[in-house]
């Protein structure tokens, strides 16, 4: 059975809509008029393989906070849907990613309970347009949709725009091994990873 799922979401803040392939090539396509963020979503992406496709429309007159958030939320959501009852599923995986100057380390729990442990510092520098701090309000926002455990720790790095990159990217590359399938049974000792 394919693990695909699609999910809208609409606020009176947002209009967001999100198609994910979890068994794919990293293929995406991504529009939500913040360009540093489409880059993002497209390093999550390729790096997961896991096949995206984000429309997203937001109140960016005002900032793009809302945006990026339910943007996070939306495709968390997407990705449990897909996951189903993540029958089989290695559920754990961890990376020390480097890139550059920059180091991090991601590690995901594919358990059913949303919890985040993010210890990025943006280097407190704007890229673009695009505020560093909204990538945690993303990774909340994703933490809470796909009812997945993530710890995010950059360990070194100078480049606002390298150090936000390489944790997207860590990310991206712990899901690719914890979604894949490797028996039958889901891995739990309660017999469930439903939230």
């Amino acid at each position: 059975m394919p693990r695909s799922a699609e999910v809208s979401r609409k606020t009176k803040e947002t209009d967001i809509s999100v198609s994910v392939h979890v068994d794919g090539t990293g293929k995406s396509d991504i529009s939500t008029g913040v360009g540093f963020f489409d880059h993002m979503l497209d390093q999550l992406s390729r790096h997961s393989l896991i096949d995206m496709t984000v429309r997203a429309k937001g109140d960016l007159h005002i900032d793009d906070h809302h945006t990026v958030e339910d943007t996070g939320i939306a495709i968390g959501q997407a990705l449990s849907k897909a996951l189903g009852e993540r029958r089989g599923i290695m559920r754990y995986a961890s990376i020390d990613l480097a890139m550059d100057e920059t180091m991090t380390k991601a590690a995901v729990d594919l358990s059913g309970r949303p919890f985040l442990v993010y210890a990025v510092d943006p280097i407190s520098e704007w890229i673009g347009t695009f505020d560093p701090q909204l990538a945690e309000e993303f990774w909340k926002g994703f933490v809470d949709g796909a009812h997945v455990t993530m710890h995010l720790r950059s360990i070194s790095g100078k480049n606002g725009h390298h150090v936000i990159e390489a944790s997207f990217k860590g990310v991206a590359r712990a899901l690719r091994d914890a979604v894949k399938v490797e028996g039958d049974s889901v891995p739990s000792t309660k017999g469930t990873l439903s939230s």
